[in-house]
């Protein structure tokens, strides 16, 4: 270890009454250890952190948990990993014109000098902890390193050749095919739904989804920008050649032992051409309702509307809300070998065992409404259909269910009781639709807190009444908010589950369906008939502790 800095920190340790001097002594001496930091945690004198805030409050500057801090990729990728480790510090902010940096050792003034020469930034050091600042530094280095040699191996092939040829560039031997790997593994591995590859004016954006919530993982030079995308389009069977038009494409890999399918889609930009890959994993796709959040009341609507053999179920709600989950869940609950089950999908995102799947290709002229006509022939108990999106395919989609099947579907609207009068609207009588509905599901995606770290709180009375979550007078309930730890990334939360509303049939609803009423009005007849509205089933779910006020605000109300 570094005999200056560690008798520094000793110092620092010993005036804080953190560590004696035969303590200290004792640590300096281990020749095993990194640090004298390392060495009294090894010890058992002190952790990690109370050496880092007892180091800050000596000196006079903020500690930093980094395991609770969001820290700016863009600062992180600023410093090289060699040199970030050399002296164990990270940037993580960029804060009025200066670099917030993290150091386990702020009196480090020659780090410090080096640091501001680099970067070119005013240093404002802050204090964390030896060990989450190793992990930290870990986590930033490993992909920019695959950047930093791909640029590099970049560059040599352009001197050499005076040209980089994209094809033979885009091999698994590659720099990019390693870099690629390197992106969807951590993806796969953080739990990502989406991968998005933006180019930007001076360089590539790369930012993962993860349960609903985009954040930036890492930016690369552009000129990687080509060869990047040319290494996907050749994973996804796309012309590489082609940069004018949008291309969609899929791919799939095994890790860990679980396959992820993934649904590629290149759009052109100004900047160049981005692209938003969708990861699709098998194993999630075998859920049942039960493991979709359902609330008991939702729940024993929807399967009694599953156990009829004819009619329709309409699933709603916005891109990305998980329809196409439930469905396949649905199609669980169905799925025996004593039905005949077709299913006709635009793209069939998950392969499945035991019923008969339709690709919808328009260019050929296979449409929903074609594809749907031919079905209709092959005498099925079941039909899915991935999304009506027309007069033809509601029509047609709406006689099945009249004539003895069972049609499962989504749809596009915001609530359960304005899929009835969207149908109307596409074209379809409301005297049939409100004959053909069986239920209506409306559902969103809220986050659930992370089990390890969610803290309990007791909510205002005025916070409560100005959001109208209900709630017993004078007795205001236990609540739970995200706080953030390792396990959930600092997130808060980790894992999604579903919000729903189902909306059952009835007499009176088909009458006012019938004489052309609002979807005001079939609401306020749903509510009366007992449903539970997107925002009651979210604030139930708050009460239980699932998760919070602020997510369910976020995506219901």
């Amino acid at each position: 270890m570094a005999a200056a800095s560690g008798k520094r920190l000793g110092k620092v340790l010993m005036q804080a009454g953190v560590a004696t001097q035969e303590q200290i002594d004792e640590a300096l001496a281990d020749a095993d250890s990194p640090s004298l930091a390392a060495a009294l945690v090894a010890k058992g004198v002190a952790t990690d952190s109370q050496i880092a805030q007892a180091v800050a409050e000596q000196m006079g500057l903020p500690f930093v948990d980094l395991a609770m801090y969001e820290i700016d990729p863009n600062a992180a990728t600023m410093l090289a990993s060699d040199l970030a480790k050399r002296y164990n510090v990270l940037p993580i902010a960029i804060q009025d014109g200066r670099l917030v940096v993290a150091m386990s050792d702020p009196a480090n003034i020659f780090a410090i000098d080096d640091l501001r020469i680099v970067t070119g930034y005013e240093i404002r050091p802050v204090v964390s902890a030896e060990i989450d600042l190793i992990h930290a530094i870990e986590r930033f280095g490993a992909m920019q390193e695959n950047v930093d040699e791909m640029v590099g191996d970049l560059a040599d092939a352009v001197t050499v050749r005076g040209g980089v040829d994209e094809e033979e560039e885009a091999t698994d031997s590659a720099p990019v095919a390693r870099l690629m790997n390197g992106i969807i593994t951590e993806a796969i591995r953080q739990g990502a739904g989406d991968i998005y590859i933006e180019p930007q004016e001076h360089d590539v954006r790369i930012r993962y989804r993860i349960d609903g919530v985009c954040s930036e993982v890492v930016r690369s030079p552009k000129k990687v920008h080509r060869q990047l995308i040319s290494r996907l389009k050749i994973s996804a069977g796309l012309d590489i050649a082609e940069r004018r038009v949008p291309q969609d494409g899929r791919f799939g890999v095994v890790l860990d032992g679980h396959a992820v399918d993934f649904r590629v889609a290149i759009l052109p930009t100004v900047q160049g051409e981005m692209s938003v890959i969708r990861l699709l994993r098998r194993d999630s796709i075998m859920m049942s309702l039960k493991d979709l959040g359902f609330l008991e009341q939702p729940l024993s609507r929807l399967l009694e509307a599953l156990s009829k053999p004819y009619g329709s179920i309409l699933v709603t709600g916005p891109t990305g809300s998980g329809k196409s989950t439930t469905l396949y869940a649905a199609i669980n609950e169905t799925n025996d070998p004593t039905t005949n089950l077709i299913t006709v999908e635009d793209p069939v995102e998950y392969r499945l065992e035991g019923l008969s799947q339709v690709q919808v290709n328009e260019r050929a002229g296979l449409t929903f409404a074609a594809a749907l006509r031919s079905i209709l022939r092959q005498d099925p108990d079941t039909v899915m259909i991935g999304e009506i999106r027309d007069k033809e395919t509601a029509t047609i989609a709406i006689e099945a269910a009249l004539t003895g099947h069972l049609v499962l579907s989504t749809l596009h609207t915001n609530d359960a009781p304005s899929a009835i009068t969207r149908l109307t609207e596409m074209g379809i009588e409301p005297f049939l639709s409100a004959s053909a509905i069986n239920c209506v599901l409306a559902q969103r995606l809220a986050r659930r807190l992370c089990p390890e770290c969610k803290e309990s709180y007791t909510p205002t009375q005025d916070a409560l009444d100005r959001i109208g979550f209900p709630y017993e007078e004078g007795n205001l309930p236990k609540l739970y908010r995200a706080r953030g730890c390792k396990k959930c990334n600092n997130l808060g939360y980790k894992g999604r589950m579903g919000i729903h509303e189902v909306l059952t049939m009835s007499e009176e609803l088909e009458r006012i369906a019938v004489n052309h009423g609002s979807s005001d009005e079939l609401m306020r007849q749903a509510v009366s008939e007992g449903m539970e509205t997107l925002r009651d089933d979210g604030f139930a779910k708050v009460g239980l502790g699932y998760t919070s006020l602020e997510e369910i605000m976020r995506v219901v109300v």
